[in-house]
């Protein structure tokens, strides 16, 4: 009988194709503000099940293309789809299955956290009972339910934070968009939305994540992109990313006294650049092996002793800086 199973329109099963897989997907987006093209016809895909790190300086296109995404923009030309759906053709249907946290939280301040996520609920047109439900469940998650009747004019940013998070998740939607999460936040909240994230995955949920925080995207995405003067140069994931930068090697050393003067940096041989980072020097080097000769004999002569002394791979960090570092024009 295996040879003789029905077609998919007969009721058949149908095989899962790539597309299938796929939760965003952008096709040569454009957006034009005035004669600024701040996005330039870029490309990029999103698996479903993903935590995807949006990377960038100021003014690179993060927020155009997550507000394109959203639905808050049109694009001058190019396509958006989320699951399948035309953002510009069907931002409802889009917006039904998605949850937003913007970059500058937008909580009615003279409303309490309770009444906040209440409304939530109530704009996804959550059922009564289920959103009561849920809104007890995140602000307890989020470690809220015991301020839930205070006015949010009262709490931190970082409870704001935590409180739009979960104002985003009232509806159990399919993909999480989030502009700059935990910027200027505590390391308690920090940490705790980075938790929540990594649960939300396991759960089959795919996140979008714009980050100046680039340890962050090191930490917890599982593929990358770094946009620049609205193109997109480089997407993959952060170890391979980092892996493509083999050459930027660093070494990092501390001493039991810091020497005054450190113009004798410049002297070692293979040193592209070195950075001061609190009681360390950071080494930037093709060969970190005769840089390590080279201090070894330093600290000898001057009768120091190393605290510490490390041998570091590329960083997501080090990618980042290479490919978006500007180029001083010849005039």
């Amino acid at each position: 009988m295996d040879k003789y199973k029905l077609a998919p329109e007969f009721g058949g099963e149908r095989k899962t194709t790539q597309e299938d897989k796929i939760a965003i997907k952008v096709s040569g987006l454009t957006k034009y503000y005035g004669d600024f093209l701040a996005l330039d016809r870029i490309n990029f895909k999103v698996e479903k099940g993903q935590i995807f790190g949006f990377l960038g300086p100021n003014g690179a296109g993060k927020t155009t293309t997550i507000r394109i995404l959203t639905g808050i923009l049109i694009p001058d030309k190019g396509k958006a789809e989320i699951m399948g759906i035309d953002v510009t053709k069907d931002p409802i249907g889009a917006k039904k299955i998605m949850g937003v946290v913007p970059e500058v939280c937008n909580v009615y301040t003279d409303l309490s956290a309770w009444e906040n996520i209440i409304l939530a609920g109530k704009l996804y047109r959550v059922r009564k009972g289920e959103r009561q439900k849920r809104a007890k469940q995140l602000l307890q998650k989020f470690d809220l339910i015991k301020i839930k009747d205070e006015k949010t004019k009262k709490l931190s940013k970082g409870m704001r934070q935590r409180l739009i998070l979960a104002m985003s998740l009232i509806h159990d939607p399919e993909i999480l968009f989030l502009d700059e999460p935990t910027s200027g936040l505590d390391v308690k909240s920090t940490h705790m939305i980075r938790k929540i994230l990594q649960e939300l995955k396991l759960k089959g949920k795919t996140i979008f994540l714009t980050t100046h925080n680039i340890e962050e995207a090191n930490l917890i995405c599982d593929k990358v992109a770094i946009i620049n003067r609205g193109k997109i140069v480089a997407f993959d994931t952060p170890e391979r990313l980092k892996s493509a930068f083999k050459r930027t090697q660093s070494i990092e050393v501390s001493f039991d006294r810091m020497p005054s003067d450190i113009k004798w940096v410049e002297d070692i041989p293979h040193i592209d650049r070195y950075q001061i980072l609190g009681d360390k020097l950071r080494l930037y080097t093709p060969d970190p092996d005769i840089v390590i000769r080279e201090l070894t004999k330093y600290t000898e002569k001057n009768k120091l002793r190393f605290v510490s002394l490390s041998t570091l791979g590329p960083s997501l960090e080090d990618v980042f800086v290479k490919l978006t570092e500007e180029k001083e024009t010849k005039l």
